[in-house]
């Protein structure tokens, strides 16, 4: 029998996690039955970016993990000899990393900035693993560093270019909440964003690896900086075949003056798993910060949805993606593996059945429940994770 949903226990605590690269720490949340759902957060950032977000998903039924990303908070690097890369790859498998460890097979990502990279990216490689993938303020498409660029996306990225320069690496190292607390300034246009809230994320800017992961990070996307080649396999594997299969919710604020909103336009080609955008209107870089009651709106709906089809497909739902021919897991990224672990990482998660396909329009066609309701709601629990 389902527990009451008022009688299940709602927790949150923070645990670490050993990935081959990685000692993760994250926070979880929720019934500790209920469908997974990992959330990244991006940069300038940490955990603290979901705390509008994740009371919605636990009432909703929804188990929550939140990680802290490389470099970020009490996250370390397993070993001096590892590449503190900053590069998207990395955060892509990171991600499928810390579902290994912690035995998830199917789960929801929804990311942020960086972690919406990693989104994407996991989605991409892994299409089996991801039941719903959610990216806030980034389109797909957009790591190529050949890509074009409006002169007012030039300007926008500022940051990028001074950390190609010496004087921007030391304003990162020795100046960071400066940098970064103007950048929260800048990115959130119409909202004062409060200095206790800037306070609560900033100290997990003083994580000993940050600096150089996010000089690197900048550098290497525009081949300013060696990529760790540990990632190559993943690497080529993006730019051979960058279709996402799994289904996805783009959210990007209509006044995000970071990435523009333009630059998640016309991405359908990018998507067979059914796609969704939707541009939120006045909100800046940080819409689950500013308005996590608008996020929510289109979060809940749209994840509901899917883990009701994914209960409906007895636990292992495809949405225009046929499983049976999945790719491999990006958590197996090439060679280099024993150059940083040390001690051994996750288990990962044995295989699912196939199930019949849903098409999007199953989804989404039907008109959506207030968020009073969703709340109400206890989706299908997920099993074996």
């Amino acid at each position: 029998m389902p527990v009451p949903l008022h009688t299940r226990p709602m927790t949150t605590n923070l645990h670490r996690a050993p990935t081959p690269r990685l000692d993760i720490a994250y926070e979880t949340g929720g019934p500790p039955d209920g469908f997974p759902v990992l959330l990244l957060h991006g940069w300038p950032d940490d955990v603290r970016t979901w705390d509008g977000i994740v009371p919605a998903l636990h009432a909703a039924g929804f188990r929550t993990v939140t990680p802290y990303l490389r470099g970020f908070g009490p996250t370390r690097f397993r070993g001096e000899a590892c590449p503190r890369s900053g590069q998207l790859a990395a955060l892509g498998a990171d991600l499928l990393d810390l579902a290994d460890a912690l035995g998830l097979g199917r789960f929801a990502v929804i990311g942020h900035d960086w972690g919406a990279r990693a989104a994407y990216i996991a989605a991409c490689t892994a299409p089996d693993r991801l039941a719903a993938c959610i990216a806030l303020s980034v389109g797909w498409g957009t790591n190529d560093p050949g890509q074009p660029l409006t002169l007012s996306q030039t300007q926008n990225y500022w940051y990028h270019w001074l950390m190609a320069l010496p004087r921007g690496a030391a304003l990162v190292r020795n100046d960071r909440h400066r940098l970064t607390r103007h950048i929260w300034t800048i990115w959130n246009p119409g909202w004062p964003v409060p200095e206790a809230v800037f306070t609560a994320t900033a100290p997990a800017f003083d994580n000993p690896d940050w600096a150089e992961v996010t000089v690197h990070s900048y550098r290497v996307r525009w081949g300013h900086a060696e990529p760790d080649p540990h990632y190559a396999a993943l690497e080529a594997r993006l730019a051979a075949d960058p279709v996402i299969r799994v289904p996805t919710l783009t959210l990007h604020g209509g006044s995000d003056p970071c990435n523009d909103p333009a630059t998640s336009e016309d991405r359908e080609a990018l998507f067979a798993g059914g796609y969704r955008r939707v541009v939120l209107p006045g909100l800046g870089h940080f819409p689950q910060r500013q308005a996590p009651e608008a996020v929510l709106e289109e979060v809940l709906p749209f994840l509901t949805r899917i883990v009701s089809g994914d209960d409906a497909a007895s636990g292992a739902l495809s949405v225009g993606v046929d499983t049976g021919s999945a790719k491999q897991s990006a958590s197996q990224h090439g060679p280099g593996a024993d150059r940083c672990a040390t001690g051994a990482g996750g288990t990962a998660p044995k295989g699912q059945a196939s199930s019949p396909l849903l098409t999007f329009a199953d989804l989404l066609g039907t008109k959506p429940p207030s968020l009073a309701i969703l709340r109400a709601l206890r989706p299908a629990a997920h099993g074996g994770s």
